[in-house]
């Protein structure tokens, strides 16, 4: 999937994986660097600061139950930090404690995380655009079809999952996010 989402244009990847041994995180994270790499992609890792710091990774994101902002900025001088929030009291904590960018969401309902808060929608996602000062990234049920309200309420950019993962041509499915006039703004 990656190397299609590079291919068709994306310029981000996170790197998402709980469940396997570190050293298989390793050399997969490596082989998604490489790729990046290749694509002059920036790659973020999701939870685990150690894996980012081995692989020298471009960042990573933490969410609200992961590793604290100050321990990962110590450990990752100078990489990007990402933090989730799932409202406006979180986004106003993650950017007092420093994040670089805020993953705000999810914003409608996600196929892609069990565990995923509920969503809570346009409305919540502009009052965080109005308060915050960090780039919002938009997470949770992004789709070519949505993507441009999301935007209009003022996500920065988006994050997506289902929308390239789910389709038949992984390829053209990311060049039809990136070419969709919203995103042009």
């Amino acid at each position: 999937m990656c190397h299609a989402a590079l291919e068709g244009g994306a310029r981000l990847i996170q790197y998402r994986e709980k469940h396997k041994a570190f050293a298989e995180m390793v050399k997969e994270a490596e082989e998604v660097k490489k790729l990046c790499n290749r694509y002059g992609a920036t790659l973020i890792i999701n939870d685990r600061v150690d894996l980012a710091k081995e692989i020298d990774a471009n960042g990573v994101h933490l969410g609200q139950e992961d590793a604290d902002i100050e321990k990962a900025r110590h450990e990752l001088a100078g990489k990007i930090i990402g933090l989730s929030a799932t409202s406006l009291d979180e986004a106003l904590e993650a950017q007092a404690k420093g994040a670089d960018y805020i993953g705000a969401g999810p914003v409608f309902e996600t196929p892609s995380k069990d565990d995923a808060a509920p969503p809570f929608g346009l409305k919540t996602l502009a009052e965080i655009k109005r308060h915050v000062s960090v780039p919002i990234i938009a997470i949770g049920g992004i789709t070519k079809e949505n993507m441009a309200s999301v935007l209009e309420a003022g996500a920065d950019a988006v994050a997506v999952i289902s929308a390239i993962a789910g389709a038949n041509d992984m390829v053209e499915a990311t060049r039809d996010l990136i070419n969709e006039p919203s995103a042009k703004r």
